[in-house]
Formats: structure tokens, sequence, C-alpha cells
């Protein structure tokens, strides 16, 4: 607010204080707010490192597994198994992780005569694993993506709540304390003027008394 636009009253001072007050509130949800999405982001961080690692040694058992498969079953009983398997689909919904809306992501199977059970009769066991396994590895890669993407979204809040906190905090705090003292500065003048005026305004009214006595 320019000085200017400052108007020299009581009411302006008790609003301008409590704005003060309010955000120094609104600043302390923001540091609270911005610690919480910096402990949730580094706990997925975290779960994500975990999963690559895990990612990497399934993905070579998988190879090993499909590899064993192929020798046992054949190239073409393979890709027969393959074609018989079912197309699958992510769902995508919404969940709200302290309010950051962020996806939460969901594997659906289309209908298939390759069912478990059909699998557990006239499938042979090594290629039955190898679907298992690349089944578990496709399980990973989905949620791997969720919460990058949590991440992603995440650090945007952070970086978001890091600004609106700075900007209040060396902005707008900062402005508004110089305005309260601005105008506490001002009313002080207009006691000091008013207190000036009133005696002088006494000492013409006691000399008046005076000579009208004599």
């Amino acid at each position: 607010m320019a000085q200017t636009e400052l108007k020299p009253t009581r009411i302006e001072l008790i609003r301008t204080r409590r704005r003060i007050k309010l955000a120094k509130r609104g600043l302390d949800l923001l540091k609270m707010k911005r610690s919480s999405l910096v402990m949730e982001f580094f706990n997925i961080s975290r779960s994500v490192k975990g999963l690559r690692e895990n990612l990497r040694s399934d993905i070579g058992d998988a190879l090993d597994t499909l590899k064993a498969a192929e020798i046992i079953s054949g190239t073409m009983n393979l890709e027969r198994i393959a074609y018989m398997s079912a197309d699958s689909t992510v769902g995508v919904n919404l969940k709200n992780v302290m309010g950051v809306r962020i996806p939460e992501l969901s594997r659906n199977y289309n209908q298939t005569i390759l069912s478990n059970q059909y699998r557990a009769i006239s499938v042979p066991t090594a290629v039955n694993d190898a679907i298992k396994k690349f089944e578990n590895i496709y399980t990973q890669i989905v949620e791997i993506a969720e919460k990058e993407n949590s991440m992603r979204k995440l650090l945007h809040e952070i970086d978001k709540t890091k600004r609106r906190s700075n900007a209040i905090e060396n902005i707008l705090i900062p402005q508004l304390t110089y305005s309260a003292k601005i105008i506490r500065m001002r009313l002080d003048e207009i006691e000091r003027d008013m207190f000036t005026t009133l005696k002088m305004v006494k000492r013409k009214i006691n000399r008046k008394s005076q000579e009208a006595v004599a």
C-alpha cells in the first residue's frame, strides 16, 4: 500500500494489525504444509528407489524364466499362449494428498480364455511361471509410474507453497508492519498537534479570564 493511501485512523491501525496477525497465521500454516509435503515426497522417493531396484532384478529373473520356457515349449507355443492372453488397460482416478490431487492408477484385464484355472491345467509350468513374473513386472511398472507422477505433483506444490510463504514472509508482512508503523507515527503527530493546540487554547482562555478579572 502506498504511503499516501494510508488513513491515519485508529480503525485503520486496528485493521492493519489484524491483517498482520492473519498473515502470520497463514505463513505458519503454509510452512507446516510445506514440511508435510516434503516429508511425503521423500517417503515416496524412498519407496520408488526400492521398487526400481527390485524391478531390475525381477526383469533379469523373468527373462531367464522366459528363455527356459521357450526351450521347453518352443517359440510357436509361446506365441500361441501370448495371443490368448488378455489385453490390459490402466484406469486413472484422482486422490487427495494434503490438498494435492494426484493420480491413482488401477490395472484392468479384459476377459480371455487364458484364465488362471486354464493356465494351471493346460499351460506348461515354465510358461506359467514366466507369465506370473511378467505380470508382476507390469504391476511394478504401473506402481512406479503412479509414484513418480505423484512426486512430480508434490514437487510442483512444494515449489508453489514455498513461493507463497516467501511472498508473505518477505513482502506482505514487512509492508503491513511498515504501514502500521507509519499510521502509528501519524496518529502520534496528530495527538501532539492536538495537545499543543489545546494548551494554546487553554492559555488564551486563562489570559482572557485574567484580563476580565483585572
